[in-house]
């Protein structure tokens, strides 16, 4: 077990604030004119085939004061993670408490060689909070690949305590990829109380897949295929107050697409084509990919954003960009996230999306974390990984100046992997309690050889005067495009 290992202090500046029973307490508050990025969890392993002390690709959801982050911890080179580790906050971001999810991997007592691509919703019918991960391996044979599974843990006791996984669904010769988790947590929704699981498997071409539970988690429906089994990787359910569930996904890097269900996962339907996607390759061996971030708001129009060139002369940099929808069928065009100039050299990528469920309309709350280099034109040794925040009070008419959460950080102090230096496939941004909190990978300086990258958050009142000077959206054209086929998939992105 884990349990005396959560307790460890953080080296440096990263101050352990209190012991619990459960795991540790960690303070991560704001002040009103600043803001303060604070350290959520700590790699807690000393297995010597990953890399300690590592912790990357944080997902996160927030109902009420309640906001539960995870992430990889203990990131192989090669491949996955030692576990997936969780922390819990009751108060909307002041206090944490953290640990490790419970009989997974072979390092806290499960069968799994390896977990990876964390994510986490939770259904407000059954009050059970859900963590999707992807394990894969076994310790006897292969540690990479097939067998794999997409499973479920479950806590019942607000995110302080879980469960062993279920699983909700197996396969002993392909291989998983890409998993998501969101529930119906509108209780005026016919569906109220389900969750939707997806996932693509790689072996059969990233064919994608869904599956339902009805029951809190316990049980999972037989995969199902929308409609003409299409290929893809990096769906996010999202589900509307009437029920309806919209699942924007990355079509293997060349197109942002969607399917959706309007019979509580009973069926799915076609794809519908959101907008093409143009990347620029983002300097020094960065790990990161144009997944789609999606979220909705209190009227049920769904907002997809994703790393994108378009609007850069020769691509030089991406832009974060948006597009809506309000069935998952019709989506309006691509705009740009105004968060510097066409002109600047600043690269973005890798963001992460919230929208208040409380707010809906012209009035809707937006909250955007994201990482950029300030120039994009940098080396492995001179690139200056940074993270940074933006938020719009009128549905993403207009947005705030950016804001750094943290950085510059040297691409030197982050988990090395098979397809670059990494922070995550995906970061993410929740409301908890009327304010955003965006959770992302920090990291300082190797200690002694000892990787110090860790899962860290920040609380932001979006509301507050330090956010103003709004920059419109304006709806500018296009200055590049570029036609590609799809990047080869010989590999699992997330795994591997």
């Amino acid at each position: 077990m884990i349990l005396g290992k959560r307790g460890q202090r953080g080296a440096g500046r990263w101050p352990l604030v209190a012991a619990a029973v459960l795991g540790v307490v960690l303070a991560a508050t704001v002040a009103s004119a600043s803001v303060l990025a604070k350290p959520i969890g700590s790699d807690p392993y000393t297995n010597t085939s990953s890399q300690h002390k590592t912790q990357v690709e944080p997902d996160s959801f927030g109902f009420g004061s309640t906001i539960v982050g995870v992430f990889q911890t203990g990131r192989f080179f090669d491949g996955g993670a030692s576990n997936i580790a969780w922390s819990t906050s009751h108060d909307a971001g002041r206090t944490w408490t953290t640990g490790v999810l419970p009989g997974t991997t072979v390092y806290e007592g499960g069968t799994w060689a390896r977990i990876s691509d964390p994510a986490v919703a939770y259904d407000p019918l059954h009050d059970v909070w859900m963590v999707s991960g992807l394990a894969f391996g076994s310790a006897g044979s292969s540690l990479l690949g097939a067998p794999s599974a997409v499973v479920t843990s479950r806590s019942t006791d607000g995110g302080l305590t879980w469960q062993n996984p279920v699983t909700v669904s197996l396969t002993p010769t392909s291989f998983y990829d890409k998993n998501w988790i969101g529930c119906d947590t509108w209780s005026s929704s016919p569906y109220y109380g389900n969750c939707y699981t997806e996932w693509d498997d790689n072996g059969l071409g990233n064919l994608l897949e869904m599956s339902t539970s009805t029951d809190g988690g316990l049980t999972w429906s037989a995969p199902v295929s929308p409609a003409g089994n299409p290929s893809g990787l990096g769906g996010q359910p999202v589900v509307q107050p009437n029920g309806n569930v919209i699942v924007p996904y990355s079509a293997n890097d060349v197109a942002i697409r969607s399917f959706r269900s309007t019979d509580g996962g009973a069926s799915w339907s076609t794809v519908t084509t959101v907008a093409n996607i143009t990347d620029h390759g983002v300097a020094g061996g960065l790990r990161t990919s144009p997944l789609p971030s999606a979220e909705v708001d209190g009227s049920g129009k769904v907002y997809v954003v994703w790393q994108d060139c378009r609007f850069r002369a020769s691509c030089a940099q991406n832009d974060i960009v948006v597009s809506t929808s309000t069935d998952g069928l019709t989506w309006s065009a691509v705009t740009r996230i105004p968060i510097d100039a066409t002109t600047s050299t600043v690269d973005h990528f890798i963001p992460g999306i919230a929208a208040d469920t409380s707010i809906s309309g012209s009035s809707a709350h937006l909250a955007l974390g994201y990482y950029y280099y300030p120039v994009s034109s940098c080396s492995s040794s001179s690139c200056q990984l940074t993270v940074g925040f933006v938020s719009s009070l009128d549905g993403g008419a207009t947005w705030s100046a950016p804001q750094q959460l943290s950085g510059p950080m040297s691409l030197a102090w982050i988990a090395s992997t098979s397809q670059g230096r990494m922070v995550g496939d995906y970061m993410s941004t929740s409301f908890a309690g009327g304010t955003a909190h965006p959770v992302f990978a920090i990291a300082k300086a190797l200690d002694g050889g000892v990787f110090q990258e860790r899962a860290a958050s920040a609380t932001l009142d979006v509301t507050a005067p330090g956010l103003s000077r709004p920059v419109p959206a304006t709806r500018e054209q296009p200055v590049f495009r570029r036609h590609r086929p799809s990047r080869p998939r010989a590999r699992a992105i997330s795994a591997f």
